[in-house]
């Protein structure tokens, strides 16, 4: 016979850990980061669309951007992003910031399609 008390128990029991298992098994979230990869996607935009940069200056500028969303995407695979990670992350994103800078300031431009 069970008892309805074993069964509370173990009902509640059973619904706490499925709790902290869907808890535990969510993506580390990188606001900052997604935030700034955001700003910086538009910043590279602007600057194509502007003519400012060339479409290689365009190419290596996505390219380094990819990277770091992959080292981003590594460092949430193991279900925590460490303060260390998230460093390094700003440090990739530190120097992306100032490479756009760079090229969309050269002297390098691309023609620009006129206006209709």
């Amino acid at each position: 016979m069970l008892n309805l008390k074993t069964f509370a128990f173990g009902t509640a029991w059973a619904i706490a850990s499925l709790g902290a298992l869907a808890q535990a098994t969510t993506a580390p979230v990188t606001p900052r980061v997604d935030a700034r990869k955001a700003n910086q996607q538009k910043r590279i935009d602007a600057g194509v669309a502007s003519g400012q940069l060339t479409s290689r200056e365009t190419n290596r500028l996505d390219k380094q951007q990819a990277r770091i969303a992959a080292t981003e995407a590594n460092d949430k695979a193991d279900g925590k992003v460490t303060a260390k990670e998230r460093r390094q992350l700003n440090r990739r994103q530190n120097r992306a910031s100032a490479n756009i800078h760079k090229q969309k300031h050269d002297a390098q431009t691309a023609p620009v399609a006129p206006k209709a």
